[in-house]
């Protein structure tokens, strides 16, 4: 009987790496997280925010000796490459593809649990291989968006993608480009707007991205209106449902 292995590679991914010895300094002024909290045994889910506190770039960072791999979205690898070359001026930073791959598996023990929510399953960087199947799905049910096309490309404030919820950004940290708006938000508890997963296969006015072969969308809908949208327990905790 032949035993077929189940693909790990998340071939959507990839990865940058940020070496030189200011790449902490460099990444703490810039995302959402506090590099100090990025260990080999803890990588943090991250965002690089416009000044108004909207998403540009969401991503994973892990730590990977004196250097930083960037587990982001890979048809914005590049863009997400450029816009950081941006900000790096005079620097002692270098910012480069990696030949590492991002691996994925819904259980087991190899890697660390997702940083955003342990339910999404278990990740670690690799060589490429045999492509997983079944993350998109995974990751939707349990109420998680991703991406620019789902967090809308300078669209949709960080914590209106609940960022807070999900371990996406750090209130102790210092200053980093969109943490006025960011925090001012948080403090006063003004979040009147999410990005959820909803069970639809008819796309409406409020809808981000559609999946017809799922049959599920995301959508950027007012708190006080969310519908039919999927509520699972670390939503329905935030929105005080029992």
């Amino acid at each position: 009987m032949t035993v077929t292995t189940p693909g790990t590679w998340l071939a959507d991914r990839a990865v940058l790496r940020i070496g030189g010895d200011e790449a902490r300094p460099f990444l703490q002024g810039l995302v959402t997280q506090d590099m100090a909290a990025v260990t080999p045994a803890t990588p943090q889910w991250a965002a690089l925010l416009s000044a108004q506190g909207k998403a540009l770039f969401d991503f994973i960072l892990w730590a990977d000796d004196d250097a930083i791999l960037i587990d982001c979205e890979a048809d914005a690898a590049d863009a997400l490459a450029r816009r950081l070359t941006l900000y790096r001026l005079r620097r002692a930073v270098t910012i480069e593809r990696s030949d590492l791959g991002v691996q994925w598996s819904p259980t087991g023990e190899h890697g660390v649990p997702d940083p955003r929510l342990a339910a999404l399953g278990r990740r670690w960087l690799a060589a490429p291989g045999d492509r997983a199947e079944g993350w998109t799905e995974h990751r939707l049910r349990h109420g998680v968006t991703e991406g620019r096309a789902e967090l809308g490309d300078g669209q949709t404030l960080w914590l209106e993608c609940n960022a807070r919820e999900l371990n996406g950004v750090s209130f102790t940290k210092g200053c980093y480009v969109g943490q006025e708006n960011t925090a001012r938000m948080n403090y006063r508890s003004t979040v009147n707007r999410r990005l959820v997963v909803v069970p639809t296969t008819i796309p409406g006015p409020r809808t981000r991205l559609m999946y017809e072969d799922l049959g599920l969308a995301v959508e950027h809908r007012k708190v006080d209106d969310l519908g039919d949208a999927l509520r699972p327990e670390w939503l329905a905790a935030t929105l005080g449902i029992q």
